[in-house]
């Protein structure tokens, strides 16, 4: 049972070691840590339990990362964190198409890795409140809740990770507007912009092709090429 006022978190790794170290300075910042060392016993874990983050890594005995998280999109939109054994773009770039909201490169310091936790579940379980005064942002065929994080398009309900859902309602929010990619990545991931384009491009790829009505001439999340992007203001209903 969840402890009142705790976050709960699963950490799916195989490095023993290094999940006890995690355990430990997640413990220190108020989150109740479960540990699985198995990809397919952490992915059933993760649909029979409700927690705020789930921690993945790649290689992992079972099912690896990428099988465990194919499977686990299919059921929840609960944010997830990479983690990669090596600096390697393609592992970031497949994580990110499918579904992971962020991720980190083997070795990591601890002091960054706990910033990125307390980043992704403060996003999450802000906008996901139902004790905050939050509003719908009605478009066009386009319907966004920040109250319960559903969006609808033309009746159908689209599945969003926390990070794209993030990322939709800030463009959406301030509708009009051009936002630099620095800015995008400041507000978004609310943390210092590294020049990680490929993070927002992947994400704003897997937004048009679930929203877009014709992906080549997006009508919402548009391109202003040598700047960034903004969001078509559209006809509000």
């Amino acid at each position: 049972m969840q402890k009142a006022g705790k976050h709960r978190i699963l950490v799916i790794d195989d490095d023993v070691q290094l999940c006890e170290l995690i355990r430990k300075y997640l413990e220190l910042n108020q989150y109740e840590v479960c540990l699985m060392h198995n990809g397919e016993e952490g992915l059933k874990k993760s649909l029979d339990n409700d927690y705020q983050l789930v921690v993945l890594d790649i290689m992992l005995p079972g099912k690896n990362g990428f099988e465990v998280l194919s499977e686990l999109r299919k059921e929840s939109n609960v944010p997830v964190l990479m983690l990669t054994a090596k600096d390697s773009e393609v592992d970031k770039v497949s994580g990110l198409r499918m579904g992971a909201d962020d991720y980190l490169t083997k070795p990591f310091s601890m002091n960054e890795f706990v910033a990125r936790v307390q980043s992704l579940i403060r996003r999450y379980t802000y906008l996901a409140s139902p004790d905050q005064d939050f509003d719908r942002l009605e478009f066009d065929r386009l319907s966004i809740s920040r109250a319960t994080r559903e969006v609808i398009v033309e009746d159908r309900l689209i599945q969003l990770t926390a990070k794209e859902f993030d990322l939709l309602y800030f463009l959406a929010e301030n509708a009009g507007r051009v936002f630099t990619k620095k800015q995008i990545y400041n507000q978004v991931w609310n943390e210092e912009y590294a020049f990680d384009d490929n993070n927002i491009m992947v994400h704003i790829r897997r937004l048009r092709k679930k929203i877009e009505p014709d992906i080549e001439n997006p009508a919402y999340i548009q391109t202003v090429w040598g700047v960034g992007y903004k969001f078509g203001k559209g006809k509000k209903l």
